[in-house]
């Protein structure tokens, strides 16, 4: 059995993805009803053989749902290709650290064909729960975690600052993804009681994309048809609010992740988000003994993510990737700020509550 206590992959990332009986869509990214009297809930019915069905999935309510997802994203480039190669460095830097064993015990965590590296605060999530179900996740007491590098305050918090992408002393927690080709994430909604809105990251490496709204099922893997495709170039900065961060689910596709690729996400924790009681943790000082080198970043061959191939404990085979349209939204930062702001607000006086995914 593995170390997580599971003994098959579709189990594990199973328990990582609790489904929604219901999906509400009745609210645009302003807090406002939509008015199209349309506002329908796309409800999900799994059978024996985990086949799952949507009722209300008509071109009609999807177009209208990217459309919300599309108003609550803003993208820009940022980081010339020069500063890129930088901080790539930078990255390879954390991982050959995280190799050697000199993090703290909870900095690294790792995934067959994606390491995460957590800065500054650190949470439980997926197998690491004490107790499973939406909302579990707890934050790791201070100092279990490394403190975020000073490079990435410099490279890439600064800029974002500068661009009038985040105010300053925004970010309090960095975490570092660092995908193989063929990686995933499954899909998952930012625990809402641990991180403040908006969340920002920026992509490394290659090129990818970010899917809203998908279900993942498993031997083989095969992930459902996304309500939103959105590109996400190398250097290319994205925040996600309102309904996107909120309202609706994102991940990383198998089939999109054809060469290495990471991902910087930026965070800010709130400020009553609960923590894990220190008694039960262990010391920060402790680290965990040296592990060796087990993954090559080599580039793959183009369609090296669509081969079925083996994780660890089981066998995948990648689905093509089906054609979805491409769209780009753009939004002006300020606007888009104050938008955010304003929908946070919204949603945290309406007491609505919201089921997540686990991360």
């Amino acid at each position: 059995m593995a170390a997580s206590g599971y003994s098959d992959l579709r189990e594990k990332l199973k328990s990582m993805t609790p489904h929604r009986d219901e999906h509400k869509t009745n609210k645009y990214v302003d807090g406002t009803s939509n008015g199209s009297g349309k506002g329908g809930k796309r409800k999900y019915r799994e059978s024996d053989d985990d086949e799952c069905e949507h009722s209300d999935d008509s071109a009609e309510h999807r177009e209208l749902e990217a459309d919300r997802v599309k108003s609550s994203i803003l993208q820009k480039n940022i980081f010339t290709p020069e500063e890129c190669a930088h901080i790539e460095e930078k990255i390879d830097e954390v991982v050959a650290t995280g190799e050697a064993g000199l993090y703290r015990e909870h900095t690294v965590d790792r995934a067959p064909l994606r390491n995460k590296y957590f800065f500054g605060e650190g949470y439980t999530y997926g197998a690491q729960l004490e107790k499973r179900g939406p909302g579990q996740e707890r934050l790791y007491r201070k100092g279990e975690v490394d403190d975020i590098p000073s490079w990435v305050h410099e490279l890439v918090i600064k800029r974002l600052v500068s661009s009038g992408v985040i105010p300053e002393g925004f970010v309090n927690s960095a975490v570092i993804n660092d995908y193989q080709p063929g990686g995933c994430i499954v899909s998952h909604v930012d625990p809402l009681h641990i991180f403040a809105r908006p969340i920002v990251s920026v992509s490394f490496f290659s090129d990818s994309a970010l899917c809203f709204g998908c279900r993942f099922q498993f031997k083989p893997i095969r992930v459902s048809e996304p309500v939103f495709v959105l590109p996400v170039g190398r250097g290319s900065v994205t925040v996600l609010s309102g309904y996107a961060a909120d309202e609706i689910t994102h991940c990383i596709r198998p089939q999109d992740i054809k060469e290495r690729r990471a991902v910087i996400i930026l965070r800010k924790t709130r400020p009553d988000a609960p923590r894990l009681d220190s008694t039960l943790r262990s010391s920060p000082a402790e680290r965990p003994a040296p592990l060796k080198a087990k993954r090559s970043h080599r580039r793959a061959e183009p369609d090296a993510a669509h081969r079925p191939r083996v994780l660890e404990m089981d066998k995948e085979e990648n689905r093509h990737p089906s054609a979805s349209r491409q769209r780009r939204h753009s939004i002006s930062s300020e606007n888009y700020w104050n938008r955010g702001q304003d929908y946070d607000k919204h949603r945290e006086s309406s007491g609505r509550k919201v089921k997540m995914r686990r991360h």
